[in-house]
């Protein structure tokens, strides 16, 4: 089976130059550290395109497919741009990232908005800005919208989003299609929703099913299982309401390869797998052939990633670890604190034969738990080294903080040799922009 982007640990132009300094992008990531300082997300430019087009490939045979990056997974404008130009839509999961795909530009018809809990403003933000898709996640979603869409005279195109009641061997945080979880109604309770929608919420369309059964999947044949429930969903709702549903859309969730270990399925192996089960299961249950939409979000971005860091103060624990201090942490990548989410890293400006040694790499937080890498064998450390932590593109940036009042990074899109900064660092006027001092306090 052919490879796809998504199974590679690095971005695809990583290398080591003549000055044995790690490039991403043909640029020297000791000098963009240099430049830009850091910490530093850096993504790839050619590596997210690639990546867009093994998805596009591996389901051009099946011409009714939607691919929506799932834009959780890092949600910046001139990102949105890069994807955009792919041919990609994007599915959003708040007000946020619905006005950030709207100022790049997006034809918003391309847009589902998703999420178990929307608010008034964020419905009302979707069809004022023309949303293509809404996925109602639940009743009371499903009555505050036909409500706004009354209100503004309108007919919102919605999908129902189901728990399908399959479990993926994932972390437990990040598994969403197992019947006990917050989000989609569940298959007792689709007839009771359907029935509200032709009788009552007359405006709302409802034009197909919406599932999703986690994240960092490397099982192939949970889609599978997928497919044939909401295939069987469609066609038993057709039988008993006589209304053809002719969309469903899948989600996300393939894995990507943060560690050696790893090994996620290609984009050519799920879409050969996907379009394969889809097209026995309309044949199976004598159903019309869906539009599928997918929802890829961290095997798009995540190996586009990188972190860099500068190496500080260390400790050597006696009769124990060695900790390296970077000057990042649980504020910049909550991942191993929040899902013992493990990382690869390497020198950025040492050559990889140089003596060796264990060590622990930690964050500069107060925190116990502000580990980056647990174990890792590297060239020894001294302070100012550049270290370069791989596969961070995906919910890094997206969930970063200001815990202990600390700025969040830059990022900077490298492609061919040049460098651009997309997200600014942030200053300390940045802060405590939004603080107010009460005048009784100024006295």
């Amino acid at each position: 089976m052919k490879q796809s982007a998504n199974q590679s640990q690095k971005p695809l132009t990583a290398n080591v130059n003549a000055e044995n300094n790690l490039e991403i992008g043909g640029c020297d990531l000791v000098e963009l550290a240099d430049k830009y300082g850091t910490p530093l997300y850096v993504l790839d430019e050619a590596t997210i395109r690639a990546i867009c087009n093994d998805y596009k490939n591996a389901f051009k045979s099946y011409s009714k497919t939607s691919i929506m990056y799932a834009s959780k997974a890092l949600c910046t404008s001139a990102l949105v741009k890069i994807l955009d130009s792919e041919g990609l839509g994007f599915d959003v999961v708040s007000g946020g990232e619905i006005y950030t795909v709207y100022k790049a530009g997006v034809d918003m018809s391309k847009v589902l908005f998703n999420g178990n809990n929307k608010s008034f403003d964020e419905l009302n933000l979707a069809l004022d800005l023309g949303v293509g898709r809404i996925s109602v996640d639940n009743f009371y979603e499903l009555a505050l919208l036909n409500t706004i869409a009354q209100n503004k005279n309108k007919t919102v195109d919605i999908l129902l989003r189901i728990t399908p009641g399959i479990e993926c061997h994932t972390h437990h945080y990040i598994q969403t299609g197992h019947l006990d979880s917050k989000f989609g109604f569940d298959l007792t309770q689709v007839d009771d929703a359907i029935e509200l929608i032709l009788n009552e919420y007359t405006n709302l369309k409802l034009h197909g099913l919406h599932a999703h059964i986690g994240s960092q999947i490397f099982e192939t044949s949970i889609y599978a299982d997928e497919i044939d429930i909401l295939c069987s969903e469609i066609a038993r709702i057709d039988k008993k309401f006589n209304i053809i549903l002719n969309e469903i859309n899948i989600g996300g969730g393939l894995g990507v390869k943060y560690m050696q270990k790893d090994e996620p399925p290609s984009t050519y192996e799920i879409g050969n797998l996907i379009i394969d089960k889809l097209n026995e299961s309309v044949k199976k249950y004598g159903i019309e052939t869906p539009r599928i939409f997918l929802e890829p979000g961290r095997s798009i971005i995540s190996f586009a990633g990188v972190t860099l860091y500068t190496v500080g103060s260390s400790k050597q624990v006696p009769n124990g670890r060695k900790y390296v201090a970077v000057d990042g942490g649980m504020s910049d990548n909550p991942r191993p604190s929040l899902y013992q989410a493990e990382y690869y890293a390497q020198v950025a400006n040492k050559k990889e034969d140089t003596q060796t040694e264990d060590v622990t790499i930690c964050g500069r937080f107060c925190e116990s738990g502000d580990i980056l890498i647990q174990n890792i064998n590297l060239p020894k450390l001294d302070e100012g080294d550049i270290l370069c932590v791989f596969n961070t593109g995906a919910y890094n940036y997206s969930m970063a903080s200001n815990y202990n009042r600390v700025e969040k990074p830059a990022m900077v899109l490298v492609n061919d040799g040049t460098s651009d900064e997309i997200v600014k660092r942030e200053t300390l006027d940045d802060l405590i922009r939004q603080d107010i001092i009460p005048d009784r306090l100024r006295k």
